[in-house]
């Protein structure tokens, strides 16, 4: 018996493969090749472990999950060990065929990603032509099919003015849920920050128009919003805090605290393949080494909301201060906290060109 409570959730990164090639994407620069992904008999071992484990959840990601064609097997076997199971998808692939594989196989949720409400827009973004009829009508075939249905509406600079149209384009299809993810820079996202940071003007009329369309919308669609880090006053709680609540299992068995964690130096991450998804959840040191409050600074410390945003993201405090057990940026508290938000104006300021597409 442990003393760490189980992960409310899996992240099964089934596959880095996928047909966009999103420059916000936050998959590792260096992308995980098909011959090295796990099989599906692994994967279902993974997911018999999780149950076992106290799992409730599976998010199935990828990359484009969609391009496993044993996703429908594996929805299946999630399904009879009484997980619910949601696929995070962006769309082009879900046809009719495919839907029905997954409907007989008993996936819970569909959670669809739009580049743009733009057609030319999208396609820029996506680096796929054609991408943005394929997505509304995988949207319409969920919802007709009474499964639930979120659209995730991936905001930046390039299309944050088109908001408003984004939350048309949810409503229009059925979704009951709206995410307006702002891009978080890890992997492909940070090597595009310039592409791709919102102004402050476009940050603050966005969150306006959210606080006023959440009341007139209320009852009928939902809008989960959280502001770009790099602009905060306060953390987020990322994946709900370090080995809280999620447990990330990656395209080759890695298994991770969250999707990011591996650009951390010095912690080596078991594999799946060689040990169990229980004990390394429960016993290996790289999950010990931000879990709880002990490992703060001492400002993280002596803070009410230690246990509320649990120190903020370890990957973003790397990534901007180069030390994974700094203070996160994104807090007022820090040193460096007026030193982000000028280097997300001066990124605002930057390039309207991508510097380098998700390609493997």
């Amino acid at each position: 018996m442990t003393a760490v409570s189980p992960p409310l959730a899996l992240l099964a990164e089934i596959t880095h493969r996928c047909p966009l090639q999103c420059p916000y994407c936050s998959n590792p620069v260096e992308l995980a090749r098909l011959a090295d992904e796990l099989d599906t008999a692994t994967w279902k071992r993974v997911i018999d472990e999780a149950a076992d484990l106290g799992v409730l959840q599976i998010h199935f990601s990828g990359g484009e999950p969609m391009v496993r064609r044993d996703l429908a097997v594996l929805v299946a076997h999630a399904r009879a060990c009484g997980l619910y199971s949601n696929l995070i998808t962006s769309g082009v692939l879900l046809d009719d065929a495919r839907l029905d594989a997954l409907l007989t196989a008993g996936i819970d949720h569909v959670q669809i990603s739009i580049q743009d409400t733009d057609p030319a827009s999208a396609d820029t973004i996506s680096a796929y032509a054609g991408g943005l009829p394929k997505k509304r009508a995988a949207a319409q075939r969920v919802h007709r099919a009474g499964v639930a249905l979120t659209i995730n509406a991936v905001v930046h600079r390039q299309n944050l003015d088109r908001l408003g149209e984004m939350i048309d384009f949810a409503c229009a299809v059925g979704a009951e849920r709206l995410e307006v993810a702002h891009v978080q820079y890890y992997g492909w996202a940070l090597k595009n920050r310039d592409y791709l940071m919102p102004t402050i003007d476009q940050l603050d009329a966005a969150t306006a128009l959210v606080d006023t369309v959440r009341r007139q919308l209320q009852g009928r669609l939902v809008i989960d919003y959280v502001i770009p880090d790099y602009y905060a006053r306060r953390p987020k709680a990322c994946m709900g805090g370090w080995a809280q609540h999620f447990i990330n299992v990656s395209p080759t068995g890695a298994v991770l605290p969250c999707h990011a964690a591996e650009t951390i130096p010095g912690l080596a991450f078991a594999n799946i393949r060689e040990r169990a998804l229980a004990d390394i959840w429960a016993n290996d040191p790289a999950f010990a080494a931000f879990r709880g409050t002990a490992w703060m600074p001492a400002p993280c410390q002596d803070c009410a909301r230690r246990e509320i945003d649990w120190g903020g993201c370890r990957c973003q405090a790397l990534a901007l201060t180069g030390d994974a057990a700094a203070i996160d940026p994104a807090c007022d508290r820090s040193p460096r906290h007026l030193e982000v938000f000028d280097l997300a104006a001066r990124a605002a300021a930057g390039s309207n060109l991508v510097s380098a597409y998700r390609r493997p």
